[in-house]
């Protein structure tokens, strides 16, 4: 039996062990902001946090986040008031909004981690999560504006 608290409740699951976190998200919680992009870890739309750390779901076995805290978009926040959900939609960051839960749960894990965050922290960081509509400076921006929020 695998036990892991999902959006801070806890939930249990007796099945296939080497199941992909996601679709557990997904398809057994009905939690569908988490996105399924490229099965592969190569998008990030799927990327949500695992005890804290940015974590791609697609490639994680749900055995992993046994015993975990595991985060999606949609417990991000109570409110949706992440410094970072601000950042999105002040700035008008999402264009057509498919890989955006992931950009918005990689940059929050990055703010939140990161004291003093420089534009090569953010490039490096933000690599791992791909949008195709190319709002790249809308993002950037974002998480400027998230991070200065956080030391406010």
């Amino acid at each position: 039996m695998i036990t892991l608290t999902v959006n801070g409740m806890e939930h249990s699951f007796d099945g296939d062990p080497e199941m992909p976190l996601l679709w557990y998200l997904r398809d057994e919680l009905g939690l569908t902001g988490t996105k399924f992009g490229c099965g592969i870890a190569q998008c990030g739309a799927c990327t949500i946090h695992l005890d804290g750390y940015a974590t791609f779901a697609c490639i994680t076995p749900i055995s992993i986040a046994d015993g975990s805290e595991v985060r999606t978009i949609e417990g991000l926040t109570e409110k949706g008031d992440h410094p970072v959900q601000v950042a999105w939609r002040d700035l008008n960051v999402s264009q057509c909004g498919y890989c955006q839960a992931g950009q918005i749960m990689q940059a929050a894990a990055l703010v939140d981690s990161t004291p003093d965050l420089t534009d090569e922290d953010i490039d490096t960081v933000m690599s791992a999560n791909l949008c195709r509509c190319g709002t790249y400076p809308r993002i950037r921006a974002a998480i400027k504006q998230a991070a200065e929020a956080r030391t406010e």
